[in-house]
């Protein structure tokens, strides 16, 4: 065989980087929406999870986040790589999970869903929000924690009180809205907060924000707003649905 010369042409592109579930369903689709191919370049790694979403199954993922963080391409410099997972974050801490994702990949930021929502809500200028998690009390209870850290005021939340993940990837849109009304309806709220990348969300989106005249944002819509904001990407291209999308637009 004869070899013939080539040029190294390196893909314009900005690079993020996004490390999900192994049991997570949902998030990978809605990321292929929010970013078009032409706005950057996505990389996904998967991280060892449990069946069940369990305090004990997420200190697991603590353990396995560095391997899965080096299996990213390690040529790529990243502008910005994600830990995809809203509870996981809430125990392990989003502190810990940046320090394990640089130790182990080259990125310009780290982010997760509990610091994007924060984020997102500070940016809508909303402090009280009312959370709808799938999970049982002790996976969801640290969510609200985080957010009230955060100096936001959670009146009100309500979960599914799932632990099969599988089960969770499967939840009906129209439950899920139906959980978003019965939270709306308890308690005076600024924004709803759909807990749970794994979650059917980004559909429902428009239609509860248009019911509810309330901004709802879930897991994934935020975290993918975050990363582009991180990244320095043209908001005004990307797919995120609702008000903080229009937000992101006007920037």
């Amino acid at each position: 065989m004869t070899s013939f010369p080539y040029e190294i042409a390196e893909d314009p592109r900005l690079r993020l980087g996004l490390i999900a579930l192994q049991v997570d369903e949902t998030i990978e689709e809605d990321f292929r929406q929010m970013f078009p191919q032409p706005a950057a370049r996505l990389h996904i790694s998967r991280v060892p999870s449990g069946a069940e979403l369990t305090p004990d199954t997420i200190a697991a993922m603590e353990e396995d986040l560095p391997q899965a963080a080096r299996l990213l391409p390690p040529a790529a410099r990243f502008e910005v790589i994600a830990y995809g997972c809203t509870s996981g974050t809430s125990l392990i801490g989003a502190g810990r999970v940046r320090e394990l994702v640089r130790a182990n990949a080259t990125t310009h930021a780290v982010s997760d869903p509990l610091s994007a929502a924060i984020a997102a809500l500070r940016a809508l200028n909303m402090t009280r929000v009312g959370i709808v998690s799938p999970y049982i009390a002790s996976v969801a209870a640290p969510i609200r924690a985080g957010f009230e850290a955060a100096d936001l005021v959670v009146p009100d939340m309500l979960g599914f009180g799932e632990e099969i993940e599988a089960r969770v990837a499967r939840i009906a849109p129209a439950s899920i809205c139906a959980a978003a009304r019965a939270l709306a309806s308890r308690a005076e709220l600024d924004a709803i907060f759909l807990s749970c990348t794994n979650l059917r969300t980004l559909e429902v989106i428009p239609t509860l924000e248009a019911e509810l005249d309330l901004p709802v944002l879930s897991s994934n819509q935020v975290l993918g707003w975050h990363m582009a904001s991180l990244a320095g990407l043209a908001l005004r291209d990307l797919a995120v649905p609702g008000q903080l999308g229009k937000q992101a637009a006007q920037l």
